[in-house]
C-alpha cells in the first residue's frame, strides 16, 4: 500500500498528520543522532508568503535555541520554491554558529534560493525523487517576484530587438519605459550575490574534509577546492543547459562531470529512506487538505503558516449586533458554508440562525470539508473580535 493510501485509509486529519510528523522527526533524530529541523513550503500554492523570507530566518533561529547545546549537528528536511537569498545566507551561517555540522535532506524540490542553501551544507542527503535547481536569485519587481537572471535576459532580448528594428513594439516599449537603472544593477548583484555564496560556501564547508583527490591521490589545495567550486557554480547557471528557472536537477546531473557535485543516496539506507519519504508525504497531504503552505518542525515544536480562507462578510448588522454570519468557501472543491458567530450568549441567537440553516461557528475553529480539505477560520475569528471589539462565543 502507497504512503498516501496508508494514511487516508487511517482517517488521518491535520491533527493526527501533525503528530505523525513529530513523531517521524523523533524517529529520524534516533537513527541519525542528530536534530532534524523541518522546512517545507508548498511548490504548488500561488502564495506569495510560500517564498523563502527573512522572517523564516527568525522563525528558524528561534526553534532551534532550545536544540543548540543538545545536539552537536543539524539536519535540515528542505522543500521549497526558492525566494531571497539573503535570508538564506542569514539561515546557513547561523546554522553553523551553532552546530558543527549541517545536512541539507532533499525529497522534493528545493529551487534557486533553496539550492543555494543546500549548498551551504557539509553534507547533501537526497533521494531519489529530490531535485535542486539552476542557481538564481529571485527579486522584487513591481508586485511581483521574480528571476534575476530571467529578468536581465528579457531586459537585453528587448535591447537587441531595438537596436536591430529601431523600435519597440507599443507593449514592450511600454513595459521597457517602467525599469530603472536601479532594478536592473540590482539584478545583476543579486545573480553575483548568489554565485559568490556558492563558491564561498563550498570550500569552507561541503569540501571541508576533502583532503586526497579520488584518482590520483594527490593532496587538495584551497584553490582546488575553489576551483570545483566555481565548476559547480558555473554548471549551476548553464542556462543553455537548464533553459528555464524552474528545471529540476536531480541527483544524477548533480553528479555528472559537468558539476561533479558529490551526494548523499538516501535510498541506500532503506531505514532512513522510508523516514524522509514518510515525512515528504505528511507535510504534503497538509499541503493538500489544509490552508498550511509553510511548515517549521522540530521533534519539540511546531509552527505552520496558513493563508486564510475566502469568505464573504460580514452581512448587513446593527449597530449593537448579536452575531455576525461569514460565508466561507473551501479553496479545493468550492463548497459553500454559511456559519453564524456569536457576539452575545443569547439563545434567542441560536434558535433565529438555526431555523436560517446556519450553523454556529466550532469551536475548534476548523471546518473539515466531505472533500477532506480542513478549512482554518481562526484568523477570521481574530478579524471580527478586533473589529468588534468583543470575543466571540464558539460552539
Amino acid at each position: 500500500m502507497s504512503m498516501i493510501n496508508e494514511y487516508i485509509n487511517k482517517k488521518f486529519g491535520s491533527s493526527e498528520l501533525e503528530s505523525e510528523l513529530i513523531r517521524l522527526v523523533g524517529e529520524y533524530n534516533k537513527l541519525r543522532n542528530t536534530c532534524l529541523l523541518v522546512y517545507a513550503a508548498s511548490t504548488e500554492k500561488q502564495i506569495p508568503l510560500v517564498q523563502l523570507l527573512q522572517s523564516d530566518f527568525y522563525t528558524i533561529r528561534d526553534l532551534l535555541s532550545s536544540q543548540i547545546h543538545s545536539h552537536e549537528t543539524v539536519d535540515v528536511y528542505l522543500e521549497t520554491p526558492g525566494g531571497r537569498g539573503e535570508a538564506a545566507e542569514e539561515i546557513v551561517r547561523f546554522l553553523h554558529s551553532k552546530f558543527r555540522k549541517v545536512s541539507f535532506v532533499v525529497a522534493g524540490e528545493a529551487k534557486s534560493a533553496g539550492t543555494i542553501m543546500a549548498l551551504g551544507g557539509n553534507e547533501i542527503l537526497m533521494t531519489d525523487t529530490g531535485s535542486l535547481g539552476p542557481i538564481d536569485a529571485q527579486m522584487q519587481v513591481g508586485r511581483s517576484v521574480v528571476s534575476a537572471r530571467d529578468y536581465i535576459e528579457w531586459v537585453e532580448e528587448k535591447r537587441k530587438a531595438a537596436t536591430k528594428d529601431k523600435m519597440l513594439n507599443p507593449f514592450d516599449a511600454t513595459i521597457v519605459a517602467q525599469i530603472t537603472p536601479g532594478e536592473l544593477n540590482h539584478a545583476l548583484h543579486a545573480l553575483e550575490f548568489a554565485k559568490d555564496l556558492v563558491v564561498d560556501w563550498l570550500p569552507q564547508y561541503k569540501f571541508a574534509n576533502w583532503q586526497v583527490t579520488e584518482t590520483r591521490g594527490l593532496p587538495v589545495t584551497d584553490e582546488m577546492k575553489r576551483q570545483r567550486a566555481r565548476k559547480i557554480a558555473d554548471g549551476l547557471t548553464d542556462r543553455k543547459r537548464w533553459r528555464t528557472h524552474g528545471r529540476s536537477i536531480n541527483i544524477k546531473d548533480l553528479e555528472s562531470d559537468e558539476i561533479g557535485l558529490k551526494i548523499t543516496h538516501i535510498d541506500n539506507n532503506p531505514e532512513l529512506a522510508e523516514i524522509v519519504y514518510r515525512i515528504q508525504t505528511v507535510c504534503r497531504l497538509l499541503f493538500d487538505s489544509s490552508a498550511v503552505f509553510k511548515i517549521f518542525a522540530t521533534d519539540q515544536h511546531k509552527i505552520f503558516r496558513q493563508a486564510s480562507p475566502a469568505v464573504s462578510r460580514p452581512m448587513a448588522v446593527p449597530p449593537q449586533p448579536g452575531h455576525i454570519i461569514i460565508e466561507p468557501k473551501c479553496p479545493k472543491c468550492g463548497n459553500n458554508y454559511r456559519i453564524y458567530a456569536k457576539l452575545a450568549d443569547d439563545p434567542n441567537i441560536d434558535v433565529m440562525c438555526k431555523k436560517q440553516g446556519l450553523t454556529l461557528f466550532p469551536k475548534e475553529g476548523k471546518i473539515k470539508c466531505p472533500c477532506g480539505f480542513e478549512i482554518d477560520l481562526w484568523g477570521v475569528k481574530k478579524q471580527i473580535e478586533i473589529e468588534m471589539g468583543r470575543k466571540l462565543i464558539t460552539g
